[in-house]
């Protein structure tokens, strides 16, 4: 079952020179994106602290964020469809510089819960537009790389931005990180403006055409597995703080370094991740769902060992990041004429594996059962999502069987 990057001719073929300042000011936006998103994983217990709330009911400011772009994903997508495709994603980075500031004045958990969720919703669309900008701007054979250019900005903020925000709440109180995130969106409205393209919407596109991605068996299923393999990546990354310390024995000052192992991973599995495409998206995808659960079972063998549990942090995020490029280009791939929602859904479905995560995380630590835990609940995520995607197979295989047996009997 092989799929390969889908082909986009939305925009004009772009010289190389403006083609890397354009996917490198679409990357800034990940890297915006990915600074303040999980920064506040490494923030917890400040953040509990400075609110008033326990680290689990903290865990909720994870979810809000992640169900923001749950609901954002479709609604921007469907609606923002037909729209100018860097004005899009102009606006989107100054709805997230906004929110990113309303969240560093919060007085009280329920406006800071409100502020992270209103900060998700552009995050799936802006991902999803930065990836048909630059599988469109890309050569024909390399659009998988260009897709894995973009989230490498994701990836490369949690070697240098989140880590460096961490260190910042650490010194300056947790507020003063999400005023970096909101000076970064800042910075690639900018960046956007002067380098990307002007690129045109899909003047063609309907909001009945757009929510058809909805009866689209094979996108739910890739979305399905998304959401529930990737929610093991959260699980544990959701509560790294408290693990790094508690479990592990290690002073405060380690967490910053256990959070750039994971973006180090990230950058090592997006780049990765680029090549496998050209292989097979699909086979890629089983392989580092099994990778994956073997990994959560490392965690939970290595975290009291201090910083023995380093490595595996590392392969945590270096096997997940393989997963969501792929997850990206699958779905680009199977959405049919709903490129714009199918692209932008990606991240909805991880956002919801983020939801879903740091949820059961904080489930089995009020349990009683400790911040080593949550390895374990990843791992059975794993399987769970492997086992969507070998039924998603199943029903591919079945499709294409049925033409053939139907040609089969029309001539007996």
């Amino acid at each position: 079952m092989t799929t390969t990057a889908p082909t986009s001719t939305d925009a004009p073929p772009t010289p190389a020179s403006h083609y890397t300042l354009a996917v490198l000011a679409m990357g800034l936006g990940g890297f915006a994106i990915g600074t303040t998103e999980f920064v506040t994983m490494g923030l917890l217990p400040q953040i509990a602290d400075g609110v008033g709330i326990s680290i689990p009911q903290a865990g909720h400011l994870i979810s809000a964020y992640a169900l923001g772009v749950v609901v954002g994903a479709p609604l921007i997508a469907v609606f923002g469809a037909k729209l100018p495709r860097r004005a899009l994603l102009i606006g989107l980075m100054a709805v997230y510089a906004a929110c990113n500031l309303l969240s560093a004045t919060a007085d009280s958990y329920g406006v800071l819960l409100g502020a992270r969720f209103l900060d998700g919703l552009p995050h799936g669309a802006y991902f999803g537009v930065a990836s048909l900008v630059a599988a469109s701007l890309a050569a024909p054979g390399r659009r998988g790389r260009a897709v894995a250019s973009v989230m490498l900005g994701l990836s490369i903020a949690n070697v240098i931005g989140v880590p460096a925000a961490t260190w910042l709440g650490q010194q300056a109180g947790w507020r003063a990180a999400y005023v970096a995130a909101a000076a970064l969106a800042a910075a690639t409205m900018l960046m956007v403006l002067l380098f990307v393209p002007s690129c045109p919407g899909d003047s063609s596109a309907t909001g009945r055409r757009e929510l058809q991605f909805f009866r689209n068996g094979q996108a739910m299923l890739t979305l399905l597995a998304g959401a529930v393999g990737f929610g093991g990546l959260f699980a544990v990354y959701s509560y790294i703080a408290p693990t790094v310390t508690d479990v592990g024995g290690l002073p405060e000052s380690a967490v910053p370094i256990f959070t750039a192992a994971f973006g180090v991973g990230m950058v090592a599995g997006t780049w990765l991740a680029g090549r496998l495409a050209d292989w097979d998206v699909f086979r890629t995808l089983i392989w580092s769902g099994v990778a994956s659960g073997l990994v959560m079972l490392l965690v939970w063998a290595t975290a009291p060992l201090g910083w023995a549990l380093l490595p595996a942090i590392f392969l945590v995020t270096a096997t997940g990041s393989v997963l969501v490029v792929n997850l990206q280009l699958r779905l680009m791939s199977v959405s049919g004429e709903a490129q714009t929602l199918g692209a932008a859904m990606n991240h909805a479905s991880l956002n919801l594996a983020n939801a879903l995560g740091a949820w059961l995380g904080g489930v089995v630590i009020a349990a009683g059962h400790g911040y080593r835990a949550p390895a374990l609940v990843g791992a059975a995520l794993s399987v769970v999502g492997i086992g969507v995607l070998l039924w998603s197979a199943a029903i591919h295989r079945r499709t294409e069987d049925q033409p053939a047996e139907s040609s089969s009997a029309s001539r007996s």
